[in-house]
């Protein structure tokens, strides 16, 4: 089962794995992304391999209906994000991130888990994000929930592995989906120059780097890299890709224990 997969990388990862020959359940958030998905998956011959459900990992109704089916590996993929100077965002809006991203994934997570470890076999991947390790100016309602997502992981991993439950992460970085566009895009639905103090052109610079078609990578590459892992039995506990990125995640965090502040008092 994966959530999420309505679009981006959780849609194209729904429709690789059920080409190479899986059982997929594909949980979406809404009704129209089911009739997409399943229109896709007839063009590519597959929907004998690929059950379309609908699963706002929010909803209490949609939940149960999602626990009621046997899963041997649970792929969390649904997420939000919003942008924007952390001092001066609404907090709502990082509760609302939190929620989604990390509240809601592990509630959704636990029932799966339960079961899991009475048959001791199954895996659960949490797909976080170089954001997770990472940190970007104006991002930190996702940062923050990224962050939080990997602690969960790395601690329900070494929880859960001696009853037989392998805990994975998978950790995209900047890819051409649609989400980094729109989640840049989140920050002009209230960040007003007129009003906040933060200077708007640092804000633009971002927006022209990471939400656009330069700044990101082709999404079949995350795609593939995803469709390969989630079904091994062995593979390392954290998938980056690309390969760029892990390094320059690997770079920065060295960086954090270097770096200097100086005040201006």
């Amino acid at each position: 089962m994966i959530t999420g997969a309505g679009s981006g990388l959780g849609m194209g990862t729904a429709l690789g794995l059920a080409k190479a020959g899986h059982h997929v359940i594909g949980a979406v958030h809404a009704w129209e992304q089911k009739t997409q998905l399943l229109k896709e998956a007839s063009q590519l011959g597959i929907t004998d391999n690929l059950e379309v459900i609908k699963v706002d990992i929010l909803d209490a109704i949609d939940r149960k209906k999602a626990w009621s089916y046997e899963v041997d590996i649970l792929v969390n993929n649904a997420g939000i994000g919003e942008t924007g100077p952390v001092a001066e965002i609404n907090v709502n809006l990082l509760r609302k991130v939190m929620e989604t991203n990390v509240f809601a994934t592990l509630e959704f997570t636990q029932p799966f888990a339960k079961k899991m470890a009475e048959q001791k076999a199954g895996k659960i991947f949490f797909v976080s994000s170089m954001a997770g390790l990472s940190t970007y100016p104006f991002l930190a309602p996702y940062n923050a929930s990224k962050h939080a997502l990997e602690a969960v992981a790395q601690c329900m991993r070494d929880e859960l592995g001696s009853l037989g439950v392998t805990v994975a992460t998978i950790n995209p970085g900047a890819f051409r989906t649609g989400f980094n566009d729109r989640m840049y895009d989140a920050v002009d639905q209230w960040f007003d120059e007129e009003k906040n103090f933060t200077p708007v052109q640092p804000i633009r610079d971002i927006q022209a780097n990471i939400a656009s078609p330069e700044g990101q990578y082709d999404a079949e590459i995350m795609i593939q890299g995803m469709v390969e892992v989630i079904p091994l039995n062995k593979h390392k506990f954290r998938t980056m890709l690309p390969k760029e990125t892990e390094d320059w995640c690997k770079d920065y965090q060295k960086q954090q224990w270097e770096l200097e502040v100086v005040a201006n008092n």
